[in-house]
């Protein structure tokens, strides 16, 4: 594919990292021209220094030959005019990120879409609802629902209360055969591996489980995990994704949204209902332990400032909160925070490159997850007919190395992938990849 990205920092230059190594023809168009200079000198991609809502530049970019422009700036104001002039200009398809949740009403969708876009990204209202899921499945430090939630790919750090300690997997299989689970992948001392049967759990691990909804409660209990009842939520920062996700946990526990910027917390009051805004500063231990921060139940952190939504995440472990989730925007500090004790963490440049990249894939993807901090994602593929998945049992396929099959779906019913599980045309099937191993596990599913 012929694929135009226009950004203004991180998000764009993520993106077409994300995508280099996967043979498309690549332009980054940027305002900035250090950061231009810079992709020039460390990649082979193609970059153009410009305002991406400027014909011109959009020309040069040969936009009437793209198949995709994708337009992540900051401002959405930018993305949606470089979006619906590069379709206008020729572009097959065009993604806009947004920002603000009235873009993302049914009637707003369908005036954008009128005008040629043709889809809308909002991160922060992604960011949100993930939140939400982990609320809900709060043993847990990732959750990735797939089909509607018929199956659940689970990320959950091995303490010393796990069962399945120096366990290896063949012998976790012999022990509890009747459990619907897969392990997907480990993490390890900063190294991600495919584990076989004769791997060890150790405490420590970061491992993705993928099981079946009914399954979840008997996983927890083997990797000695208890889900806790969330009641009561401090949110830090009033930005879009704390707003977003106040408005939606309001009406269902209670919520404390603290917000250091008196202008924001009165533009909050007009937009919240029961939410009880705070103006201060949560990094004043004060102010916390005076806000009875050690009798809430999940603090959520998503200011603009990662040092702080870590620190304060931190603050609110030590004082006894159960579920502690933090916005982190540095991708170098995710490994490091899921050591040293938050439980998870937010970050919407995966979230972004998640969702967009999904486009620039088959039509046999239907869904894409970068998981955090690891080097590895989850797909959902539809098996086409004749194609080479469907031809032999799951233990006879040539499976790419650093990628493993870990459920289907066949219409309502969900399957956990075993050695002699046939594959159908039509299946909807799960699996993790290593970042080499994506599109040669494309190539079986067509």
């Amino acid at each position: 594919m012929d694929i135009i990205i226009a950004g203004d920092g991180e998000v764009g230059l993520y993106l077409a990292e994300a995508l280099v190594d996967s043979n498309h023809n690549i332009t980054i168009v940027d305002p900035h021209e250090d950061l231009i200079k810079m992709v020039e000198s460390h990649t082979d991609l193609m970059a153009i220094t410009g305002d991406s809502t400027s014909i011109k530049t959009l020309q040069r970019a040969n936009v009437r030959h793209a198949d995709l422009v994708i337009s992540v700036l900051h401002d959405e104001h930018i993305n949606l005019l470089t979006t619906i002039l590069a379709k206008k200009l020729g572009a097959k398809k065009v993604i806009a990120r947004i920002n603000t949740m009235e873009n993302l009403s049914p009637e707003n969708r369908r005036t954008y879409q009128e005008l040629g876009i043709d889809t809308l990204v909002s991160p922060e209202d992604i960011a949100a609802q993930e939140i939400i899921s982990l609320l809900e499945q709060t043993a847990a430090t990732e959750v990735f629902d797939f089909s509607e939630g018929k199956l659940q790919v689970f990320m959950i750090k091995l303490d010393h209360k796990a069962k399945v300690l120096n366990m290896s997997l063949d012998d976790v299989f012999k022990e509890y055969k009747h459990l619907d689970f897969r392990a997907l992948a480990i993490h390890r001392h900063r190294r991600t591996f495919i584990p076989r049967g004769k791997d060890v759990f150790r405490e420590g691990d970061l491992a993705y489980i993928i099981t079946k909804s009914q399954a979840i409660e008997d996983l927890l209990t083997l990797s000695g995990k208890t889900p806790v009842n969330i009641r009561s939520a401090m949110i830090i920062g009033g930005g879009r994704v704390g707003r977003i996700t106040a408005k939606r946990l309001e009406n269902l526990i209670d919520v404390k949204l603290i917000e250091k910027d008196r202008e924001r917390c009165l533009s909050l009051t007009d937009f919240l209902d029961k939410t009880l805004i705070i103006n201060g500063d949560a990094t004043d231990i004060n102010l916390l332990e005076d806000e009875d921060i050690g009798n809430i139940d999940a603090f959520i952190a998503v200011t603009n400032s990662t040092e702080t939504n870590i620190l304060t995440c931190l603050q609110a472990r030590s004082s006894g909160v159960k579920k502690t989730i933090a916005l982190v925007e540095n991708i170098n500090y995710i490994d490091i925070s899921q050591n040293i004790g938050i439980d998870t963490i937010i970050n919407k440049k995966l979230i972004a490159a998640s969702h967009m990249v999904r486009y620039t894939m088959g039509a046999e993807v239907t869904s894409l997850r970068f998981l955090r901090g690891i080097q590895a994602d989850t797909l959902e593929l539809v098996a086409q007919p004749g194609s080479d998945v469907t031809k032999r049992p799951i233990s006879r396929l040539k499976i790419p190395e650093g990628a493993i099959i870990g459920g289907i779906v066949r219409n309502d019913e969900s399957y956990i992938a075993l050695a002699d599980f046939q594959i159908e045309a039509g299946d909807k099937v799960v699996v993790l990849a290593l970042p080499q191993s994506i599109h040669k596990i494309e190539k079986i599913f067509v």
